[in-house]
Order: structure tokens, then sequence, then C-alpha cells
């Protein structure tokens, strides 16, 4: 029997099949699983370079459209009987309609996961582990976040302010828009996955190519009630991004570090439930 706490660390897909033939063993997949939060980026081959890119204003339409290939979602994972179900909080993609749940076992060493709400088979190999903890984060006006820790790996998730239209077709989207702005505008939300060594928390692969190489830099207040990320807006100005924590896994008092009056850099020694 498979339980949560057999599944918290880094997980890289190997494979995926499905019915038809057809297969992929090319696609970057990185799955975070802290306590229960969870947060997965995807990125296919082929990514168009992108070495002047600073900002989302400086993406034009072909990143865009290869952009629209690329999957992510969090939210919140549970498991029972064997039967794994990844509640998505936010998809990067439009929201297809289907839940995201599969049987689960471990063959040789190889977590395989066989979908039940579409047909598919996933080979997943682990590829780090550590201590575990995680935020939910929110804004203001209810747009969703997280930040899931395991080990010295991380994955820092940026919702939408608006969610896009269920069953769409991102790509159709990107193509239909008014303007190269409004398609730049369907991005305007972040997964980037990284790891930490003391106070750097360096981005090493993203859903937007200019955030790779960035320092995450999270900060949180002396009252530990918000986090806020280095970031930039979509035009390139520096900003700092200040979340509302809804949520925390892990033991509180591992999870922060603090030294009295200033704000800290958020230390994430992380801890099971």
């Amino acid at each position: 029997m498979i339980h949560l706490h057999d599944l918290r660390g880094l997980w890289r897909r190997a494979l995926i099949a499905w019915p038809d033939g057809r297969s992929d063993s090319d696609t970057e997949v990185f799955w975070l699983q802290g306590p229960s939060l969870y947060a997965d980026l995807r990125v296919p081959l082929g990514r168009p370079a992108c070495p002047e890119a600073a900002c989302l204003r400086d993406l034009d339409m072909a990143m865009l459209r290869f952009m629209a290939t690329q999957e992510g979602f969090f939210g919140r994972f549970d498991i029972a009987n064997a039967i794994g179900d990844w509640q998505r909080t936010f998809d990067y993609r439009p929201d297809n309609g289907l839940g995201d749940r599969g049987a689960l076992a471990f063959e040789d060493g190889v977590l395989v996961e066989r979908g039940l709400d579409a047909p598919y088979v996933e080979h997943w190999v682990r590829a780090g582990g550590g201590e575990a903890a995680a935020l939910l984060l929110a804004t203001e006006s209810g747009t969703p976040g997280c930040l899931v820790v395991v080990g010295a790996n991380f994955i820092y998730a940026r919702g939408r302010t608006t969610a896009l239209p269920l069953g769409a077709k991102f790509s159709q989207l990107v193509d239909d828009a008014a303007s190269l702005e409004a398609s730049q505008d369907l991005f305007d939300c972040e997964i980037s996955f990284g790891r930490r060594g003391g106070d750097d928390w360096r981005i090493e692969r993203s859903s937007h190519c200019f955030r790779e190489g960035a320092s995450l830099s999270p900060v949180l207040d002396e009252a530990g009630h918000t986090l806020s990320i280095a970031d930039a807006s979509p035009d390139g100005a520096t900003i700092t991004r200040t979340w509302r924590i809804a949520e925390q896994e892990g033991a509180t008092s591992r999870l922060f570090a603090s030294d009295g009056a200033r704000n800290t850099t958020l230390e994430m020694a992380g801890a099971a439930r």
C-alpha cells in the first residue's frame, strides 16, 4: 500500500504513453510533493531561445505559441487505496473539466501511474527527498499561489488574476487575442522550479524563460502573516510581490527563521506532519 508520506519529494517523469501508441520521454517534468500540497511544471522539448528577453513584454508570438504547449498546476494531493488524486487549485492551461486521478504502484523501483480520468501510463523516478514544507498563498483579491519545498528543491507558483475559459484551446486563445500584449497577458502567471543553498533560492527551470537564473529571495514578515517574493512586472520593472499566507504545512517552529525586529529570508527546514 502506498501512503502520502511515501511520495514526498521531487519526481521526474521518465515516460508517458497513450493507448494510440504515442509516447513522450523528452518533456521536462518536475513534480514536487510536499506534506499534502504539490506543484508540477512541464516544459516540452524545443523551446525557442530567448537570450534578450527580460520580461513578459519581451516575448514574441513564437515564444508565446510554444508556452501554450507547456503544462503545470498546483494544489492538494491525496491518496487512498493506491488511487492518487491531484486536486488543482491552479492550472496553467485551460481547465478541460476532467479530474486528475491515477492508480499508483511501484514496479521495479519506478512509480507507475495509470490514468483513471484519461487513458495514459506515466513512469516516475524519484530525484530528490528531504524534509518537506509548503505554503498556500493568496493575494488580497484571491489570486492563488504556493511555495513547496522538499530538501534543497522548491517550486514557486503564481496563478492568474482571471482564469482561462473552461475547455478552451490555449493556442487558439493566444492566436485570437486582440494584440500581442493581450496574448502576453494570458501568461501573467508563473511556475518555477529551483534549488536553494543557504539564502540563495535560484530558479533553474520556469514557465517563463526570463525567470531562469533569477533568485526567488523569499522574505517572511515578522509576524509570519505574509511572504514577499522578488519579481518583475510585465514591463520589466523590479517589484516585490507580497502574498498572504493562507496555510502552512510542516512544523512552523522549524519552518521559519527570525532574528527579531527585521524581516528575514525564509529558511525552509520543513517538517513532515
